[in-house]
């Protein structure tokens, strides 16, 4: 038994020693959306929604040093669509980054950023309206892109042209859900 017990120890350190620290894996988070629910803040004000609209703030670590940039999407795959909704989408966030304040989608991305159209038909963060019933779930992502930015996309570009890109050009993503639902 004390053999067993030493070479699970021997194996668990041996094959332990290639795994990154969960400290160091690319994340991304926000400190405005609290138990991963999406507050009044952040809903929008269109549609007969009546929040604040103000994109959250959000923050990201351990990138892969050889990204060159980043994009950002907010997407609802449970929007009654056939396609789901993008409710932000941004791309040729300059590498340097590593959070976007509160509400800086109206106050202030970072120079050279570009926010594209969503399906509400705006440039820049559309907050989540869905109709009432179950909660809609809403998927915050950062990409890790191996180009500096992408010259060929404007902010009139659709999020599918942008997904196409970041499917060719994401070395690596961090990404988290958060949940919206209106009351029936």
């Amino acid at each position: 038994m004390r053999k067993l017990t030493w070479a699970v120890a021997v194996a668990m350190t041996v094959l332990g020693a290639g795994v990154a620290n969960a400290d160091d894996k690319f994340s991304l988070w926000s400190s405005d959306i609290k138990g991963h629910k999406i507050g009044a803040e952040q809903v929008a004000n269109i549609f007969g929604c009546k929040g604040g609209n103000m994109s959250p703030a959000l923050a990201w670590k351990n990138a892969p040093a050889d990204a060159k940039s980043f994009a950002l999407t907010v997407y609802d795959p449970d929007a009654p669509t056939g396609s789901g909704f993008w409710h932000w989408v941004v791309f040729n966030i300059p590498v340097g980054t590593t959070s976007l304040a509160k509400n800086a989608s109206a106050s202030g991305m970072p120079a050279g950023a570009v926010q594209s159209r969503t399906d509400y038909g705006i440039n820049g963060y559309g907050g989540p309206c869905p109709p009432p019933g179950p909660a809609h779930h809403y998927w915050f992502t950062v990409f890790a892109v191996d180009v500096d930015k992408f010259d060929d996309m404007d902010a009139n570009v659709s999020a599918a042209v942008v997904g196409f890109h970041l499917h060719f050009h994401t070395k690596a993503k961090a990404q988290f859900v958060a949940t919206y639902g209106q009351p029936k």
